[in-house]
């Protein structure tokens, strides 16, 4: 009996290995959406690490998260590294390249709970109402994400939280417009004060026309 036990078990673990190796070697999972503004206010918010607080949907899972920023400022060779509590993780992101206003591509590595090594890239395309915005990721399956493919959606729970981002990403960007906005309204009204102030000095400066007497 519990040797035909140990065959049945043998032989399911067998199918369950085979149907595991069937499994996609790569995924590639992305997300869309319109954010307000020009192209290069999404874009600033992407290309600078130190504004990802911004939308980030992980920034905020940890309150005590250490973070280490390095190399350039913004762009290309911008590196963070992240590490906090078990739902945060730990990891590192290295931009690779950065096209003004139109791309950023980014190494993503996890450390912690997990690790991995996958390529992160944002798109930026003008749109009627702002800028399209395409977040998207790819990488290997290697046997334990192949595995956990078969009771988890990734594309699904990743998925969530880049939809989460996008949405944060669109109320940082209106707050943008609307700071520029005003700075732009203050600069109009500056220099109309400015002219109205030169043209008052202008004509109190005019010498005095004698009117001629009858």
């Amino acid at each position: 009996m519990f040797k035909k036990i140990a065959i049945g078990l043998a032989a399911a673990l067998l199918l369950l290995l085979g149907v595991i190796a069937t499994r996609p070697n790569t995924f590639t999972l992305s997300r869309t959406a319109t954010v307000p503004g020009t192209p290069d206010i999404a874009f600033a918010l992407v290309n600078d690490f130190h504004r990802w607080g911004e939308w980030s949907p992980w920034d905020k899972l940890d309150p005590n998260m250490k973070r280490v920023y390095g190399g350039a400022e913004s762009g290309t060779g911008a590196t963070y590294a992240w590490a906090g509590n078990s739902e945060a993780g730990e990891g590192r992101m290295t931009i690779e390249e950065s096209k003004a206003n139109e791309s950023v591509r980014i190494k993503l590595e996890f450390l912690k709970p997990f690790a991995a090594t996958n390529l992160t890239t944002f798109t930026f395309k003008p749109a009627q109402d702002g800028v399209e915005v395409t977040w998207s990721m790819s990488g290997d399956n290697n046997f334990i994400s192949k595995a956990f493919s078969l009771f988890f959606d990734m594309d699904s729970m990743v998925g969530k939280d880049f939809e989460k981002g996008l949405a944060s990403m669109q109320t940082a960007a209106t707050a943008e417009v609307a700071k520029r906005a005003e700075a732009e309204a203050a600069r109009k009204q500056a220099e109309a004060k400015a002219a109205a102030e030169a043209a008052a000095a202008a004509a109190a400066a005019a010498p005095a026309v004698a009117v001629p007497t009858p």
